[in-house]
C-alpha cells in the first residue's frame, strides 16, 4: 500500500525523546518512518502532535479530534505509559479512553497502528510489568475490534537492552528510535531493511566505579527533577504544543519535503497545504 500522509499522536514516544538532534530538537521513529514514506510518494504529507509526558486522557481530548479531522492515510496511537507508570493509576479508565480515543480516529479513516511499548530491563520495569500488560492486552483487543495494526515492541528482547536507552532511562535513543520506525515499516508491509530485533553485541557490563557515576547523574539529571514535578503537579509537557501545531492558531498543519527523492530531517521540511 502506498501512504501518501502520516499523523503520529502521543506522548514522549512519539515524539521523539531523546534521539536528540545538534539544534536541540528531536528526531524520533515516527519522523524516520516519515521520511521514508516521503521518499516513496511524491506529495507526502506528515503531521506529529505528539507532546512529552501527556496522559491517555490529554492526549484523547487534545489530539485525537484534529488528528481524526485530517484524514490521513496513515495514523499512529501511543499512549498510557505515562498514566500506568504513575504511584496510583486506574488501569480500567486508561484502558477505556485509549479505547475511545481508538474509535475516534478509525472513523477519520486511513490506517491506524497501535503499540505494545517497549521497555527497559530493570527494577521499574518489574513493578509496573502487571498493569503493562494489563494495558497491552487491551490494546490486543481494541485492534481486533477496529481492524487495527499492532507493533509488539514489548515482546523485544533487543529494546529491552540498557544500551537501547538514553540517560534518563525513560525514553530510548537513536539507535531505539531507528529500530521502532523499521519495526513499523515492516507491520505496514514495507519491504525490511534490516532486522530490527536482532540483538546487540555482546559487551562487558560496566564496572561498580561506572554504574555508580551513572546512577548519581541519573538521579541528579533526571530523577530529581521528575520527582519535583510529582510534588508539585507539573509535567514535562505543560505549555508545550506537537511539532506541528500552530501556537498562533492552536490547530494542526502539514509538512513536508521540498524533494521527496531526498526527503532530509523532518526538522526541515515546509507546511503544506492541506
Amino acid at each position: 500500500m502506498s501512504y501518501t500522509s502520516f499523523v503520529a499522536i502521543g506522548d514522549s514516544f512519539t515524539e521523539g525523546m531523546s534521539d536528540g538532534l545538534p539544534d536541540g530538537s528531536y528526531r524520533g521513529w515516527a519522523d524516520l518512518l516519515a521520511a521514508r514514506l516521503a521518499a516513496r510518494t511524491p506529495g507526502f504529507r506528515y503531521a506529529n502532535l505528539a507532546v512529552r509526558g501527556k496522559l491517555i486522557g490529554q492526549i484523547l481530548d487534545d489530539q485525537c479530534g484534529p488528528a481524526a479531522s485530517m484524514g490521513a492515510d496513515l495514523v499512529t496511537l501511543v499512549g498510557g505509559l505515562n498514566d500506568v507508570l504513575r504511584p496510583k493509576c486506574d488501569v480500567a479508565r486508561v484502558c477505556a479512553q485509549l479505547e475511545t480515543a481508538a474509535e475516534l480516529l478509525v472513523k477519520g479513516g486511513g490506517r491506524l497502528v497501535l503499540m505494545r511499548s517497549p521497555g527497559r530491563q530493570g527494577p521499574v520495569m518489574e513493578r509496573f510489568r502487571p498493569r503493562m500488560e494489563q494495558l497491552f492486552a487491551r490494546i490486543d483487543e481494541i485492534a481486533a475490534q477496529h481492524g487495527a495494526l499492532v507493533v509488539d515492541l514489548y515482546a523485544s528482547k533487543a529494546l529491552a537492552d540498557p544500551r537501547m536507552w538514553a540517560d534518563d532511562r525513560l525514553h530510548l535513543n537513536a539507535e531505539g528510535h531507528r529500530r521502532v520506525a523499521e519495526a513499523v515499516w515492516q507491520a505496514l508491509g514495507l519491504p525490511a531493511e534490516s532486522d530490527w530485533d536482532a540483538p546487540l553485541p555482546a559487551a562487558a557490563p560496566p564496572g561498580w566505579r561506572a554504574r555508580r557515576a551513572a546512577d548519581l547523574r541519573f538521579a541528579r539529571e533526571h530523577l530529581g527533577p521528575w520527582i519535583g514535578r510529582r510534588l508539585t503537579g507539573r509535567s514535562s509537557g505543560d505549555g508545550r504544543l506537537g511539532a506541528h501545531v500552530s501556537p498562533e492558531l492552536g490547530t494542526a498543519f502539514w509538512v513536508g519535503p521540498a524533494d521527496h527523492t531526498d526527503p532530509g530531517p523532518v526538522t526541515a521540511w515546509a507546511p503544506v497545504g492541506a
